[in-house]
């Protein structure tokens, strides 16, 4: 498999010390992944009900911008966003499709009341993408609560999972995880 996939970071929010983002990604995603930086009028996708944005929208968005050689792309952003039916989500993704997106908001322990905690927003994010990349390749969730392909309603089921795929879901994608931890 030699597939390029987009990591979008809206409108520039790519801290430094992520550096090595793409490279835990192919840990388990054998990809080459490229990072772009794609600046977004946010206000398209915002609700004035809610104060949130609306995650199926911004998807929409992305897909524009996927580059012609790219397979896929997922967008990460710091804001807050929704589809109508839930009050929050931490990502979105197209089954079987070309695009996700992942929102940092609530996975960083600011949001909580608790001090900042880089190393567990990278850990979290980094899960949360590999979690939409698994659904653009056609996984639904998983049973078991260590698969990073397992629901989360709340971060701490973030905070549970391995950020690899377990060797069911390895199985129905084709790969094999280096299960180093980051």
């Amino acid at each position: 498999m030699n597939k390029q996939i987009y990591l979008a970071f809206i409108n520039g929010h790519f801290p430094p010390d992520w550096k090595n983002l793409a490279t835990d990604l192919r840990h388990c995603l054998p990809f080459t992944f490229e990072i772009l930086s794609l600046k977004v009028n946010l206000r398209l996708f915002h609700s004035a009900d809610r104060h949130q944005y609306h995650s199926t929208l911004l998807l929409g968005h992305l897909l524009k911008n996927l580059p012609e050689q790219g397979e896929k792309i997922i967008g990460i952003t710091d804001v807050d966003i929704y589809i109508p039916i839930l009050t929050f989500l931490f990502g979105e993704a197209q089954l079987n499709g070309r695009g996700a997106v992942v929102s940092t908001y609530r996975l960083n322990t600011v949001f909580y009341g608790l001090p900042r905690n880089d190393k567990l927003l990278y850990d979290r994010t980094l899960k949360e993408i590999m979690h939409e990349l698994g659904h653009t390749f056609g996984l639904v969730h998983c049973a078991d609560f260590e698969c990073v392909m397992n629901s989360s309603t709340y971060v701490e089921n973030i905070d549970l999972k391995q950020a690899f795929f377990c060797q069911s879901c390895q199985d129905k994608m084709g790969i094999t995880c280096d299960k180093r931890t980051t």
